[in-house]
């Protein structure tokens, strides 16, 4: 026998539709008043729910919980009207500061330029400012540099799980991320 749950996916399916950030299926269970089993059925529910070819929308895992959002194959379309202005296009040299640090951090200004080859200070400012990268803490070295590392917001705008989710680099890439450190 096939357990239903229609109305609790219905509740749960409500509150990630009225919540704006990512939920774990704690705060999910808190907020439902349903137990964590009822909540992680009802999360598989909705997945098998939005994986039809007629759903425009998916259940997605994003930094470290569950949030409704467009099918990426939509989203390419969408963006230009519903993409928030924070999330406009990085420039060339901003995405590769952004890379270096996802890949290396935590990581100084210092070594961030040694790879790059040029001053990071105002790629620093602008993803500081996008909330994709923040202060992590200080390198224990003279001068105790400050050291950068991603955001909660980096994962949500690449709709990242997790940083382990980053796609992998080659064995070059790699040796050019050490090479300046």
């Amino acid at each position: 026998m096939e357990i239903q749950l229609e109305k609790e996916t219905a509740l749960i399916e409500a509150i990630l539709f009225l919540e704006s950030e990512p939920q774990n299926e704690t705060n999910l269970a808190r907020i439902s008043e349903l137990s964590k089993d009822v909540v992680d059925v009802a999360l598989e529910k909705l997945k098998e729910k939005y994986a039809g070819a007629d759903s425009g929308i998916e259940l997605s895992r994003i930094s470290g919980g569950w949030i409704l959002t467009p099918k990426r194959d939509l989203w390419g379309f969408l963006k230009e009207r519903y993409g928030k202005k924070s999330e406009g296009r990085l420039s060339r040299a901003a995405m590769e500061t952004l890379s270096i640090i996802a890949y290396s951090q935590p990581i100084t200004r210092a070594e961030i330029e040694a790879i790059r080859g040029v001053s990071a200070d105002n790629m620093i400012r602008i993803l500081l400012e996008r909330n994709l990268i923040k202060e992590v803490g200080k390198k224990d070295i003279p001068g105790k540099p400050v050291q950068f590392g991603t955001t909660k917001e980096f994962l949500k705008f690449f709709r990242l799980n997790s940083i382990a989710d980053l796609p992998r680099l080659d064995e070059s890439e790699s040796e050019r991320f050490e090479l300046a450190r």
